[in-house]
């Protein structure tokens, strides 16, 4: 009985410690209205963030926040919305949101991890780019980004999963600067000023000085692969040189077959 009872018990205990670090990635949508978003810090109108993808995280002290996300054209979109926040800490509460470029999951933030940020009814939102060895924090402020936007406001009225009033947080973050990837390390942090306390995708992670170490990251990736969205110009090029490819190809069977 004992080996069995041991065997039980290394069983729960792997499967707690497994259950504990393990995510689930987030899937990401293309959608056609992103651009139509008024960039204000809240749900403005009630189908605004309608068109994407919808992840609802719920923490142990019944603490929800909405993750809403979609890519269009040259940018990605993130709304989260920290719907049971009823205390509004301006310029207090604020949100991270975090990308692993490369999806390498390093031990320490390098120089393709990007994270933004931004305060409730702040003005100023902030990016920063890993890769710095010369104190903990591994990031550095950086020059934000040609049409980057970071906002946050309360939501309200409009707000598709409760009129109370509370914190959220719209950004729109260009693919020219994290790259057009399929696949991304994503992060988190939501910090709730009134009680003193962060959560974080993946769930239950201990910020660092400034945030979570890369390799604890989850993963934000794009389930039909349309994410490395072409521009139009390029578009344009690669169909021209399919049409082109086709032709010659037609043409030259043409000519063999008359031979």
């Amino acid at each position: 009985m004992k080996p069995k009872f041991y065997a039980c018990i290394l069983a729960l205990y792997l499967s707690g410690f497994i259950g504990a670090s393990a995510f689930e990635s987030i899937p990401i949508t293309v959608s056609d209205t992103m651009d139509k978003i008024i960039f204000d810090g809240k749900w403005t109108h009630e189908t605004e963030w309608k068109r994407s993808s919808l992840d609802t995280y719920r923490y142990d002290d019944d603490t929800q926040i909405i993750l809403r996300s979609a890519h269009q054209g040259d940018f990605v979109y993130i709304f989260l919305d920290s719907i049971t926040d009823h205390n509004l800490d301006k310029m207090n509460d604020y949100a991270i949101i975090c990308f692993d470029t490369k999806n390498n999951k390093s031990a320490k933030a390098d120089l393709d991890d990007y994270c933004f940020s931004t305060y409730l009814d702040d003005t100023i939102s902030i990016a920063y780019q890993g890769g710095n060895a010369s104190d903990n924090t591994d990031f550095d402020k950086i020059q934000n980004y040609e049409g980057f936007i970071g906002k946050s406001a309360a939501s309200d009225i409009n707000d598709r999963y409760t009129p109370v009033p509370h914190p959220s947080y719209e950004f729109r973050i260009p693919t020219d600067l994290i790259g057009r990837e399929n696949v991304y390390g994503f992060y988190f942090l939501v910090y709730d000023a009134h009680l003193k306390k962060t959560y974080t995708y993946p769930q239950n992670l201990e910020p660092k000085n400034f945030v979570s170490s890369p390799n604890q990251w989850g993963e934000i990736y794009s389930p039909d692969k349309s994410l490395p969205e072409f521009k139009l110009p390029m578009a344009a090029l690669i169909l021209s040189i399919l049409v082109i490819v086709f032709f010659s190809r037609t043409i030259h069977g043409s000519i063999g077959t008359s031979k």
